[in-house]
């Protein structure tokens, strides 16, 4: 038996994540072991291309109820793949490496962009991510911490 490369962090079914390359301190994520890949709510998503490259702008809204804080980002596309939803849609969606800082730690993850206006979760991490060292508690809840509570307020649209 091959003794893993990584710790075993473990971490609940929910947890706040920080987004580094994206500028983006506090961001509520689902722990979602069903998804392969993580996904990241974004809109207003435009690809073009800068010196041959295929890249993607988009912009980010960190907080669940509120405007506050939208980050626009720009980042080369790494992938496109067809997602399948859980209500069975299937999406081409495009795909873009980023650190996620979860419970003290960076891990490089794809994540896939797609509007989650409607979703509870402004982020899932999916399996590939969680591979990378981390076990989940489903019983648990913010294992990792909580925000300060400012960034619980302005989550909650209190700004």
């Amino acid at each position: 038996m091959s003794k893993s490369t990584h710790s075993n962090t473990l971490i609940g079914w929910r947890e706040w994540v920080s987004l580094p390359d994206l500028g983006v301190d506090w961001i509520k994520a689902k722990i979602d072991t069903g998804a392969r890949t993580s996904s990241l709510h974004a809109f207003e998503i435009h690809e073009f291309e800068r010196d041959g490259v295929s890249w993607v702008r988009f912009k980010v809204k960190p907080w669940q109820d509120s405007q506050s804080d939208t980050v626009v980002v720009e980042s080369p596309v790494h992938d496109r793949r067809a997602v399948r939803s859980s209500s069975g849609h299937a999406q081409e969606r495009l795909v873009v490496e980023m650190l996620i800082r979860l419970h003290d730690r960076e891990v490089l993850a794809e994540v896939t962009l797609s509007n989650r206006d409607e979703m509870g979760f402004r982020m899932l991490i999916g399996r590939e991510a969680l591979r990378q060292g981390y076990v989940i508690d489903p019983a648990r809840s913010f294992v990792g911490g909580r925000a300060p509570r400012e960034a619980r307020r302005r989550n909650r649209g209190k700004d």
